[in-house]
């Protein structure tokens, strides 16, 4: 798989961040694209494509029913509606980061950033891995269940990530 990895790296950049690059915009409603257009700016056969989207082992992308359009399940920096509907999450997420975010996270929280959303996982182990790709590995625990209360909407990826807008410090623990 390693011959897909700078190709998956590529489509993530058009499909989360830079679609114009290939000439294209995501549609602001499930943020597709056409699979021609980026088979044509990553220079993949419809083969080679397919099997990124199968083998991807973070889920991160999708095609429509006719596999015509494909799209970036989450972790977009352009302003998209994936369709998703909000749902109640479990009681506890957790966020991977790293020790350097700590003193900003403790005085403003987890923000989305330049991405739509925060980012949590549903276990611990996926949060250190997630933590580990820019160092030593912090977990911080969110209280989702209590932000849920509060009216904070979280929404479910297709591939599994929870996401929400925000998460204030008083529903982590460090």
């Amino acid at each position: 798989m390693k011959q897909y990895k700078s190709a998956s790296k590529f489509i993530s950049l058009v499909l989360r961040h830079q679609p114009e690059i290939i000439g294209v915009q995501l549609e602001y409603y499930g943020a597709w694209v056409p699979v021609k257009a980026v088979l044509r700016g990553a220079g993949l056969t419809m083969e080679e494509l397919e099997r990124i989207v199968e083998t991807d082992e973070k889920g991160r992308y999708s095609f429509n029913e006719d596999k015509t359009k494909i799209r970036a399940n989450q972790g977009h920096s352009v302003d998209v509606d994936l369709g998703l509907e909000p749902i109640q999450p479990p009681e506890k997420l957790y966020h991977g980061t790293v020790g350097r975010f700590l003193g900003g996270i403790q005085k403003e929280g987890l923000k989305a950033g330049k991405r739509q959303f925060v980012h949590l996982s549903a276990d611990v182990e996926t949060a250190l891995a997630v933590g580990r790709r820019r160092g030593k590995p912090v977990v911080l625990q969110v209280d989702a269940g209590r932000m849920y209360e509060d009216g904070y909407p979280f929404f479910l990826s297709a591939n599994g990530v929870w996401m929400t807008k925000e998460a204030p410090t008083k529903y982590l623990k460090m």
